[in-house]
């Protein structure tokens, strides 16, 4: 099954300026998740993004804020029971998500977005924890209850199509 761009609703999960320091390779994760959803802008794909107790945490990282059309502040690890489901634009089935940590929020909120009926891709690359094998074994869960595991060049050339889409050669730019 392919993704799609019109379908698509892009979910970052925590990627907050106190907790980014304690993942392992954050940088990489905060760079990825930036592009991702430059990208997401680009082809008019909603970006949604999750704060962990901010008041604690602090708020998401400036480059990812500055990419969000929404922010929703939470106090479970599962962002479903703070109200994301109702934040999500309608008809938008397919959720792309990324973010931290991997192991906790991250994972028990697209295991919960899987229950209530969504398809859901988890961009590898995007994605962190503080012990990279807690990441790696979070990943295999959510392979094997449904989640399909992508990287960011994945989604991106899943949602132009082919080669003559006008962003073509914007998006290009980006991820090489």
């Amino acid at each position: 099954m392919l993704m799609k761009a019109e379908q698509s609703t892009l979910l970052l999960i925590d990627v907050q300026e106190k907790l980014m320091p304690a993942i392992s390779h954050g940088g990489e994760v905060v760079d990825r998740c930036v592009t991702l959803a430059t990208i997401a802008g680009l082809m008019e794909v909603p970006v949604l993004a999750t704060e962990q107790l901010p008041d604690k945490l602090g708020h998401k990282v400036d480059a990812v804020g500055e990419l969000c059309d929404q922010i929703l502040a939470k106090h479970h690890f599962d962002a479903c029971p703070d109200g994301l489901i109702d934040q999500l634009p309608e008809g938008r089935q397919h959720i792309v998500i990324g973010g931290c940590e991997t192991h906790v929020c991250m994972m028990q909120t697209a295991l919960s977005l899987l229950d209530a009926g969504y398809k859901v891709w988890v961009v590898a690359d995007a994605t962190g924890s503080r012990n990279e094998f807690d990441r790696d074994v979070a990943l295999d869960r959510l392979s094997e209850s449904g989640a399909r595991i992508v990287t960011l060049e994945m989604v991106a050339f899943e949602w132009m199509r082919h080669c003559r889409h006008p962003q073509f050669r914007s998006i290009q730019a980006l991820i090489k």
